[in-house]
């Protein structure tokens, strides 16, 4: 399987070297490697030189869905993977999600449990977090339960379904995998191989109304979806949304 490995990066240099430093360290390497400079203003453009066999782009800044979308025109793959330059691989990430797909060749896209890792501690995944892969669709309706750095997606679903929404500040993600799981069956491959991290001052999504944007990307979504029952789940998540929304309001 030829992957390409998309990384999105903006002012983040040393966290950037050690996600690629996990890369390379896979036992399964990809055909290519895109890293999307999104306008940094630090060293970042110093990595082409720490890793020179990696595609360097660099482009204003525009968001993290303009990177990926950009990373995702230029691959020249059948299948992508995400890797956020602030996350890290296990070693047979890509290794464990390339023999699931070549034993199951009708399933487009996969995904892999995750380690936090809070300020150099391990924590536990919330309750709500907590991976389970029977009905991704209904598993991610409230919250995002997929990581993009553990995504395995071939480039045939983005054909169909489009790119990353650049209108969204934050829930880019959330808006995908939802618009995803209406058409297409995602897969769990039920192992950590990546660690997340937070509490990092680069990190971003933290200080911005995350509801909002997920009640955006609903709406959106609502009117796009032609599968009834599913459109109805969306409809009663989005009013549920709408009514705590206002319950905030009212204290």
């Amino acid at each position: 399987m030829d992957i390409t490995v998309v990384i999105p990066t903006y002012n983040r240099y040393t966290l950037l070297y050690r996600a690629l430093t996990s890369l390379y360290a896979q036992t399964y390497l990809p055909k290519e490697i895109i890293v999307v400079d999104d306008g940094s203003t630090d060293e970042t453009s110093q990595i082409q030189k720490d890793f020179p066999n990696i595609i360097y782009i660099y482009q204003e800044n525009r968001g993290v869905s303009s990177a990926r979308n950009v990373g995702i025109k230029k691959t020249s793959s059948e299948w992508i993977a995400f890797l956020d330059s602030d996350d890290e691989w296990h070693k047979e990430k890509l290794q464990k999600q390339v023999e699931y797909h070549q034993k199951n060749t009708n399933i487009l896209m996969s995904y892999t449990g995750e380690v936090w890792i809070r300020n150099g501690v391990h924590v536990k995944i919330p309750k709500k977090y907590r991976k389970i892969g029977k009905d991704v669709f209904l598993e991610n309706l409230s919250y995002c339960n997929i990581a993009p750095s553990s995504v395995l997606i071939n480039t045939k679903i983005f054909n169909e379904i489009g790119l990353f929404d650049e209108t969204l500040q934050v829930c880019e993600d959330y808006d995908m995998w939802l618009r995803i799981a209406i058409k297409y069956q995602i897969a769990l491959i039920d192992e950590k191989l990546i660690n997340k991290y937070a509490g990092h001052d680069q990190q971003l999504g933290f200080t911005k109304n995350l509801e909002l944007f997920r009640m955006q990307a609903l709406k959106k979504i609502i009117t796009l979806c032609k599968d009834k029952e599913k459109k109805s789940f969306l409809e009663e998540e989005l009013a549920a949304k709408l009514f705590n929304k206002m319950k905030v309001k009212k204290r």
